[in-house]
């Protein structure tokens, strides 16, 4: 056997009724934060480039999909091969430039066919019926606002309550990776001195863009 069917394999004998009481115990709501944290060291590893650990993180993580496949197949939702096949036939489908006879010569081009093809499977998926795509509640705020100022930018959205463009822009010509640290390491203190959570402070702001943005029609 391969070790990916060894691993399966110990996940189901941990979770069969003689096995582990903890495991046995697990449901997908409660792995949600376990997820998180493995996630969360397995990124620590990578700004690291801690390439011994990240082998062991990369392993912790994929343990978290073997388990919720594992439960899903207990259930007869969806077992780990469905897993794997979706993801890799996901893949193929929307890379037709190297699976297919699609010409296409930069990434630019294959972003773009990214966006169109997974734009005509959303029907098969959490979505949006307004002007945004889904945006996933539980995304870290930074990488939410990010999500929709992207989306604004795509298409071309306006609004009065928007950051001024040619500001944002001066902001962003010749801004560094440490430079960003630092602003943003600033503002989480004197968020902290305010009595703010900002984490919630930019999640609401980008989600009252989002609302109003939608309310103009």
């Amino acid at each position: 056997m391969s070790a990916i069917d060894d691993l399966r394999e110990t996940m189901a004998r941990l979770r069969a009724p003689d096995g582990c009481p903890w495991d046995r115990e697990q449901t997908h709501q409660t792995l949600c934060e376990p997820l998180i944290d493995e996630t969360c060291e397995l990124l620590d590893t990578i700004d690291r480039n801690d390439m011994e650990h990240m082998c062991e993180e990369l392993g912790d993580v994929l343990l978290q999909v073997v388990f919720h496949a594992q439960l899903a197949d207990e259930r007869g939702d969806f077992n780990f091969d469905d897993v794997a096949k979706g993801i890799n036939d996901k893949l193929v489908r929307r890379h037709p430039h190297v699976f297919g006879d699609v010409d296409l010569q930069d990434s630019d081009a294959v972003l773009k066919q990214w966006e169109a093809i997974k734009a005509a499977e959303k029907k098969n998926g959490p979505q949006s019926n307004g002007k945004f795509k889904h945006l996933p509640p539980s995304l870290p705020s930074i990488m939410y606002a990010a999500d929709v100022a992207k989306q604004i930018r795509k298409n071309g959205y306006a609004h009065e309550g928007l950051p001024d463009g040619e500001e944002v822009d001066a902001i962003a010509d010749g801004l560094t990776e440490e430079e960003v640290g630092q602003i943003l390491y600033q503002i989480a203190t004197a968020c902290d001195k305010a009595g703010i959570d900002g984490e919630s402070a930019l999640r609401k702001y980008a989600s009252t863009l989002v609302r109003e943005i939608e309310a103009d029609g």
